[in-house]
């Protein structure tokens, strides 16, 4: 009998509030969660009964959506426009400035650790110097606008993993690929299939690209997000994933799923290239494994709340996330 490969929850902790980001601060299980109480805090999931510490300081004043760990310091990115330095040693605020004029949804760090990069919904992509919080860039591809005169949002960005590569994605669909020293465009791909307009019963949109990662060797774009939706007042569709050869406009690959609706928020692309790990939800969460090779989804588990963020061990087999009510671990086993 052929070996398979299966996730084991390991982990299961309820919470009242909704924890819309995380990161991992060492080797073991001890993390920084952002939550929708506009607070940061750490815990250890490897202590028999998890308990949060909370990070000090003036912080934001609304949800904090994405972190990154740089230089001995955590940085914050919020809705409130806001980027806040942390001290990792004693989770005291170190710099709290005005990065954007409208929501941030993601922030990056580069491989070394030198610079932040952030978008937001002012569709603005731009590079800060880690330390002293600096900008050094700013630049966009991505209208204020839809097509159909609506608000847009700049809900993903990427760095490759040798930092030479920036990637942002857009609510219509458009992804901008970018020299990270030059700040000029060198690539875009365009995945419109994510993106959901009903011009009759709601005159709305849904959908978007929300994760981007690429590939270890930077030549593939892994773009995650939503397929059609009938009622775009719920996320009744299907998980979307398209892997596109970025630099040759060549057809992508496509892979969606029915069985676990949703939402790809976050993607992790294994060190080998040869497999992804993704994980969002609608009302429940999902966390993927598809196998490039067949280009197909092989295996998957769930949890009770939609997933916003994903976390791997230097290992790429132990996962935690964090979302609606629910922080999980799971495990990548051999299913024998």
């Amino acid at each position: 009998m052929n070996s398979t490969l299966k996730f084991e929850r390991t982990g299961d902790w309820s919470c009242q509030d909704i924890l819309f980001s995380m990161v991992r601060l060492d080797d073991a299980e001890r993390f920084a969660i952002g939550s929708s109480d506009f607070k940061i805090y750490e815990i250890d999931f490897s202590a028999e009964k998890p308990e949060r510490q909370e990070f000090v300081g003036e912080g934001h004043t609304s949800y904090v959506t994405s972190m990154v760990v740089a230089n001995e310091m955590v940085v914050s990115g919020s809705y409130d426009g806001h980027l806040v330095w942390w001290n990792l040693s004693d989770r005291q605020q170190v710099r709290r400035q005005q990065a954007h004029d409208r929501w941030i949804r993601r922030v990056a760090a580069t491989p070394d650790g030198t610079r932040i990069v952030s978008v937001a919904d002012d569709m603005q992509c731009k590079v800060w110097d880690a330390v002293s919080g600096d900008l050094i860039s700013s630049f966009t591809d991505h209208p204020e606008l839809t097509p159909h005169h609506y608000p847009s949002m700049l809900y993903a960005l990427a760095i490759s993993a040798d930092g030479q590569l920036i990637a942002t994605g857009d609510r219509v669909g458009h992804v901008a690929i970018w020299d990270a020293e030059r700040f000029e465009k060198v690539g875009e791909v365009e995945a419109p299939g994510m993106y959901t307009w009903d011009p009759k019963a709601r005159r709305h949109s849904i959908g978007g690209i929300r994760s981007l990662a690429f590939s270890p060797d930077a030549t593939k774009l892994a773009v995650g997000g939503i397929g059609k939706i009938g009622n775009i007042d719920h996320l009744g569709g299907p998980s979307r994933l398209e892997i596109f050869n970025w630099a040759d406009q060549s057809e992508p690959v496509l892979i969606e799923d029915d069985q676990k609706k949703g939402l790809i928020e976050q993607i992790h692309w294994q060190p080998d290239s040869n497999a992804i790990v993704a994980a969002g939800g609608d009302h429940k969460g999902f966390i993927n494994l598809y196998d490039l090779a067949s280009a197909k989804l092989s295996a998957q588990s769930e949890t009770n709340g939609h997933i916003h963020a994903l976390a791997s061990d230097a290992s790429y087999a132990l996962f935690h996330t964090a979302g609606h009510n629910r922080m999980n671990r799971f495990k990548l086993s051999l299913n024998e």
